[in-house]
Formats: structure tokens, C-alpha cells, sequence
């Protein structure tokens, strides 16, 4: 995700509702919203951040539009939101939140958020991962005086540390939420 604010796609036939969830998340995100599959398909692109998607839609399933997703491999996280209450067959979807209508806008703006620590907590430890390769890669290969006179890899080591605080503040963010979500 960029520094700009993220932007969150809203695919919803029902029109009082759909503009209820832009109003709502416009306060804090770029919204853009679609009615029909064919809509939220031409809408969709690399710069959507979260998908809010309803299962049964005019032109096509939800679930269409979400292997769309996938096939032109598009980075966002996918929140179902949905009449349509869930069966197993969800074990297989690609979604990251399953919603059951009807659903508040608090539930709605809290799934957006949860969706973005995820997507934030990936982005940290995928840089953190590449700093790890990095540092073991010169440790290996240098020798540990020449390391420890590098203010390169001083920067790296300090970079690391950082990330991984960071990482654990996320991640104690999101078993927050986890234990708010089974209470």
C-alpha cells in the first residue's frame, strides 16, 4: 500500500445500501463503487486496496467477480458481504472476511480496518523478510570486523530491529481484534 489514503471498491446492488457503506467509508478512504459484476470488474485494478463484495449480484456471482480478482492477480484484500449465509463451500474462497447481512456500518468500517492491518502487516514482513536475506547474505560473506565498521550495515541491522517492533505492534493489533471478534 501507498502513502496516499487506501482505496476501498464497494460492489453492491442494493443502491441505498451501497451509498450507505461509500458515505461511511469516504470519511476516511478513497471509495469508488460498482452495482453489477461488469462494473466492479472495470473498476477494479492495482490501485484498489480493499474489495467490499457482495455475493449475489444482477449480472454474475460475487464469486466471479473475486476469480477475476485472482486471475489478473490484483493485490487487495477481499471482504464478502452478503445476504447469503455461509455454506463450507467458503473454506475455498479466496476472501479474507465473510460478512452475513444484515451488517452494520461500524462492522463495516471494523472489517476495512482489519483488512488493512493485514495488508499492512504483510507489506512489513515482506520488507523485513528481504533485510533479513540481506543481512545474513553479508554475514556470510564479510568478515565480522569489516561488518561492524559498516555504517551500511549498521542502517540494516537498525532497519531490522525497527521492523520487527513494528511487525509486533501489528501484530498485537490483530489478535486484539481477534479476541474482540470471538467475545
Amino acid at each position: 500500500m501507498s502513502d496516499t489514503r487506501p482505496t476501498v471498491l464497494v460492489v453492491e446492488d442494493d443502491t441505498p445500501l451501497r451509498e450507505t457503506y461509500a458515505r461511511v467509508l469516504s470519511q476516511s478512504y478513497d471509495v469508488s463503487t460498482a452495482a453489477t459484476a461488469a462494473m466492479a470488474i472495470d473498476r477494479l485494478g492495482d490501485g484498489t486496496d480493499i474489495l467490499l463484495l457482495d455475493r449475489a449480484l444482477p449480472d454474475a456471482d460475487g464469486e466471479d467477480v473475486l476469480r477475476e480478482v485472482q486471475a489478473r492477480n490484483y493485490h487487495c484484500y477481499v471482504a464478502m458481504v452478503t445476504a447469503v449465509e455461509p455454506d463450507f463451500e467458503i473454506i475455498d474462497m479466496g476472501v479474507d472476511d465473510y460478512l452475513v447481512k444484515p451488517v452494520t456500518t461500524d462492522a463495516i468500517r471494523d472489517a476495512v480496518e482489519r483488512l488493512l492491518s493485514l495488508a499492512e502487516y504483510d507489506e512489513t514482513y515482506r520488507e523485513l523478510s528481504q533485510k533479513r536475506v540481506k543481512r545474513n547474505v553479508l554475514e556470510q560473506e564479510k568478515a565480522p570486523p569489516e561488518l561492524g565498521e559498516s555504517e551500511e550495515f549498521r542502517r540494516l541491522q537498525a532497519d531490522i530491529e525497527r521492523l520487527e517492533a513494528q511487525l509486533e505492534e501489528i501484530a498485537d493489533k490483530c489478535a486484539d481484534v481477534e479476541r474482540e471478534l470471538e467475545q
